[in-house]
Formats: structure tokens, C-alpha cells, sequence
């Protein structure tokens, strides 16, 4: 049995991990996906500005960081694992329960799992899923992969607009495509494409992929004018899908340990990171208290917070907070290994 088992290993469940982990605690964290970083696995190559004293970076920098801090304590991790229910059958006896059948116990629960699980919606056409390892993307994970490349792109949400936007600058050729005859995106970036190397092509729709001569890339798109119905056959070196995402959060509407909710997707909370039940605590997008800001910054301070608590309440005379990074002798090795770079 863990101390605490954290669901999700986006920047609010890896802080709640390392957060445990100063404070003394057996952490384990358990996640959907395949890889640790949440939600920011989808914009990799986006500048982030807004979490306070880091300086503007890529976001895969920001994941990079996050996951060798979340990591420092060496949590268990068990990644491809849907949780699909959690029960608490005593005090500080809880189980975690994934869809293959695993029963993860722990003494407290903290959920870190965003907005739910969140997935690129599909193109729904036949053999797509044939291109899905060369070059059919659903998030730019690296701009120079794209590099003097003709690039389609599919969609004209916000993401679909950053990563025009993001491309142009190093494709031989954008090209977006949009079922409207209206982009629906950030008006302030709409405006922007206007005078890139972006071809806008309202009305349209992929109909068929046709591969190379081994079947192992895209080599021309057939695209639909839904107005007219002319079809026509272009090359593309890269196909970018940016349909919407499937977001599905039935955890917490079918867990045996019912929380109270505030809507349909977030957890209620009450002022701090505490629950309905005693023992779970919930950080990041997925707790809705009365004053909230929704940034990675905010997430993080939700999770030191669930994980003070999650310690008062495996042992309930333990301090209300943990000794602060700079005084507290857990670090001194690896402090000693740090300041050399700046000595």
C-alpha cells in the first residue's frame, strides 16, 4: 500500500507527486496515457509565458522540467492505465481500480486528471489510421519536422490556426482547409494568416488519402468542395488533423467514492483542494472552487496543497506544511551538484 496514489501525470499530478515526495510520502501515479505531461503533450511547441518567475519557453521544455521534478522522489508510475473506479473501503484504505482489473491501494487519493482524458478526434475516413506513423499528425509535436515541407492542414479551430500560423515560417507551403465558409478561430490570428504563406480554402473537406507506392506516406489528398461537389487531387509532404478533441471524464460519474460535483466535468470544491470525501483531494482544471484561475501555475499550487492535506490526513499530527526547498536538508547532495555550475 502507497501513501497516496496520484490519477494523472499532468503538471498538476507530477507537482502533487513531488510535493508528496518532500513531504515524506510513498507516491504512485497512475495515468492513461503513454507518456507523462498531460494536456501539454498537445501543444508541445507553444511558447509558454504565464507561469510566474519562468522565463517564456517551448512547452516541451516546460514538460521536460515538470516530469524530472514530479520524478525526483522516484514515485511508482504506471502509465496506460485507465482508472475506472475508486473505492474507499475504510479509513486511509482506499483502491484504485484500472479497466484491465489492477487494484492500486493507497491511504488517500489525490485527482489530477484535467479536464478528463482528452483525445484528437479522428479523420473518419477509410484508411486513415494506415498513415498515423509517417505523416498524418494530430499535434505538431517538433515545427522542424515541418521544415520546407507542403503542408495541409484540416480545421480552422484555434489550434489549427497556431499551428498555421507556427508553420509558415518554416514550410515551403501551408495550406487550410475548413468545412465553413468562415474561420472560427482567434480573430487576432485569423487577421495574421492574411499576410503569411497560408492558402485559406473555405468550403472543403478531405474525401480520400492516397498513398505512395508502398502505402507507408500520404502522397496526394483528394479534396471536396461541400458547395459544389468538384472534387480535386493535390500532393501534400505532411497532413495535419485539427478537428476538436473527444474529452470523456466518466470516472468520476461512475466511481463507488461519489464526489460532489460542480458541473458536469469538475469536482466542487471547497475553498482548498478537499473533496466530499474525506481522504480524496482533487488539483488542476478538475477542481472548480468558489475563486479560481485557470493556469499551470494555479495547478501547481492546487497540488502542494492536496498533498499538505493528503499528509495531515494519513497522519493527522503531522505539520500543516512542508519545510521550504531552500531549508530543508533532502536537498543538500543535490544542491552541492547544482551550485557547481555556478561556482
Amino acid at each position: 500500500m502507497k501513501d497516496v496514489t496520484i490519477i494523472g501525470g499532468g503538471p498538476a499530478g507530477l507537482f502533487a507527486s513531488f510535493y508528496a515526495g518532500l513531504r515524506g510520502m510513498d507516491v504512485r501515479i497512475v495515468d492513461v496515457q503513454s507518456e507523462l505531461g498531460g494536456k501539454m503533450q498537445i501543444y508541445p511547441e507553444k511558447i509558454i509565458w504565464d507561469i510566474g518567475g519562468v522565463a517564456p519557453k517551448p512547452c516541451y521544455e516546460i514538460i521536460q522540467d515538470t516530469v524530472k521534478q514530479g520524478l525526483y522522489f522516484n514515485p511508482e508510475v504506471q502509465l496506460n492505465q485507465r482508472v475506472v473506479d475508486i473505492q474507499k473501503l475504510d479509513e486511509r484504505h482506499f483502491e484504485v481500480i484500472t479497466e484491465d482489473g489492477t487494484h492500486y491501494s493507497s491511504k488517500a487519493v489525490i485527482v489530477a486528471i484535467g479536464n478528463g482524458i482528452i483525445n484528437p478526434k479522428p479523420l473518419e475516413i477509410k484508411d486513415a489510421e494506415r498513415y498515423h506513423l509517417t505523416n498524418l499528425h494530430y499535434v505538431v509535436q517538433s515545427l522542424r519536422k515541418f521544415k520546407d515541407k507542403d503542408i495541409l492542414i484540416s480545421g480552422a479551430g484555434n489550434s489549427a490556426l497556431d499551428w498555421a500560423n507556427d508553420l509558415s515560417g518554416y514550410a515551403k507551403s501551408v495550406t487550410l482547409i475548413y468545412r465553413k465558409s468562415e474561420i472560427k478561430g482567434y480573430e487576432a490570428v485569423r487577421d495574421k494568416l492574411d499576410d503569411l504563406n497560408v492558402r485559406k480554402v473555405p468550403n472543403t473537406h478531405i474525401t480520400e488519402l492516397i498513398g505512395n507506392q508502398s502505402q507507408t506516406r500520404i502522397d496526394q489528398v483528394v479534396l471536396e468542395n461541400l458547395e459544389t461537389g468538384e472534387k480535386r487531387t493535390e500532393h501534400f509532404d505532411e497532413v495535419i488533423i485539427s478537428h476538436g478533441f473527444d474529452m470523456e471524464n466518466s470516472l468520476l460519474q461512475s466511481s463507488q467514492a461519489q464526489l460532489d460535483m460542480y458541473d458536469e466535468y469538475r469536482v466542487k470544491g471547497f475553498g482548498n483542494t478537499s473533496t466530499s470525501v474525506p481522504g480524496i483531494y482533487a488539483c488542476g482544471d478538475i477542481v472548480a472552487p468558489d475563486a479560481k484561475v485557470h493556469l499551470i501555475a494555479s495547478a501547481f499550487s492546487d497540488a502542494g496543497n492536496a498533498a499538505n492535506l493528503a499528509k495531515q490526513y494519513i497522519e493527522p499530527d503531522a505539520n500543516s506544511e512542508g519545510y521550504v526547498s531552500s531549508h530543508n536538508d533532502v536537498f543538500k547532495e543535490s544542491n552541492e551538484v547544482i551550485m557547481q555550475k555556478y561556482l
